[in-house]
């Protein structure tokens, strides 16, 4: 399955992939206490966050990449900020095809005129 295939949600310390048609839990990793994690899928890549540690995680399997437990800013809430995931290049891609239709409109409008 392709990483696309999947929903991922962090919860209590572990990231769970969930099948998006059938949300049947396809792999679940456990990171660190049981706190509230934040995760950001973007690029193909997987981050996850929780008690002031980053980590990347393999989106197919749930394997822990690499770890940084960000020393010395201790254990805050942590944000993740990916550029130019699929998410963000479809909206771009939807407000593009939108303004291309309105100045179609807008120059067959002035053609009729």
């Amino acid at each position: 399955m392709a990483s696309s295939d999947f929903v991922f949600v962090g919860i209590k310390g572990a990231v769970i992939a969930l099948d998006r048609g059938t949300g049947t839990e396809v792999w679940r990793s456990p990171l660190k206490g049981s706190d509230f994690v934040n995760v950001v899928h973007s690029d193909g890549d997987l981050y996850a966050s929780t008690r002031g540690e980053l980590f990347s995680l393999d989106p197919g399997t749930g394997h822990i990449r690499w770890r940084n437990p960000l020393k010395g800013l201790g254990w805050g809430l942590v944000t993740i900020a990916g550029e130019g995931g699929s998410s963000s290049q479809a909206t771009t891609a939807h407000k593009r095809k939108k303004q291309q239709e309105a100045a179609a409109a807008a120059g067959a409008a002035g053609a009729t005129s």
